[in-house]
C-alpha cells in the first residue's frame, strides 16, 4: 500500500468517525432540537467571525510580506514575479 492510498483511507475514515460521533451526540443530546439548532446556529456564527479575524490578520502580514520582498530578487519558481 502507498503513502497515498495511506493518507486517503484515513482521511476518509476520519471524516466517517466525525459524521458517526457527530450524528450519535444528536440522538443523545439532553436539549431540545430547537434548543440544539440555536446553539448550533450561536455556533456556527462564533467559527464565521473567527475565520474572518484569521483572514484578516493573514491578509495583513501577506500584505506587509509582499511589500517588503517586492522589488527583491526570486527566491524560487513558485515566487510571484514582480
Amino acid at each position: 500500500m502507498s503513502n497515498r492510498d495511506s493518507g486517503s483511507g484515513f482521511a476518509i475514515g476520519f471524516t466517517l468517525g466525525i459524521a458517526i460521533g457527530l450524528a450519535l451526540g444528536f440522538l443523545f443530546t439532553p436539549r431540545s432540537g430547537k434548543e440544539t439548532r440555536e446553539l448550533l446556529k450561536d455556533k456556527a456564527a462564533d467559527v464565521s467571525e473567527t475565520a474572518k479575524e484569521l483572514t484578516a490578520d493573514r491578509k495583513k502580514v501577506y500584505t506587509k510580506t509582499w511589500k517588503k520582498r517586492r522589488g527583491q530578487p526570486k527566491v524560487s519558481e513558485s515566487y510571484f514575479e514582480s
